[in-house]
């Protein structure tokens, strides 16, 4: 069973779907499903056939998200300290061709998301930066060609 590591925010966050899926989600759907059984014929009933998929995705989802807080490895970023790139770390680059600031938060596959500037540890350039250190240069295969950034800084917030 391995492990999948998360911040502390990413576990809060995945508990609160979960309980908003169960609590509100479910008894939503048991209701769709009672309603469109009061309308007679099932095998013709489209609101039924939909009734019932929203209940499978959801249960499906319950369940994906049940497995992943039960091997979660919660990691208190604010307890990381250094200048060394590992997981939690918020770190600055600097586009060497462009001269353009990132600035990225290396986070667990299920919390990361791009808008927010939170990239997966397994992403091309989480692996990159991982171990390197503030001035350390590193390259990154981007679909659009290899990309260059400079270490700037390294933060655990």
């Amino acid at each position: 069973m391995e492990k999948v590591p998360m911040t502390s925010a990413g576990y809060a966050m995945l508990e609160q779907e979960l309980k908003q899926r169960m609590s509100v989600e479910r008894p939503r759907i048991v209701d769709a499903i009672a309603e469109a059984r009061a309308h007679g014929d099932l095998s013709e009933n489209a609101e039924y056939h939909a009734a019932k998929e929203a209940q499978s995705h959801n249960e499906g989802r319950i369940t994906e998200l049940e497995d992943k807080l039960s091997r979660a490895e919660v990691i208190d970023v604010t307890k990381l300290s250094g200048d060394v790139v590992k997981f939690g770390a918020t770190v600055s680059l600097i586009d060497e061709d462009t001269e353009e600031e990132k600035k990225y938060m290396i986070v667990g596959d299920v919390e990361s998301d791009v808008k927010q500037n939170k990239i997966s540890i397994s992403s091309p350039i989480a692996r990159a930066l991982i171990g390197k250190t503030i001035g350390d240069s590193v390259e990154v295969s981007a679909p659009g060609g290899a990309r260059s950034y400079e270490i700037v800084d390294v933060q655990f917030i």
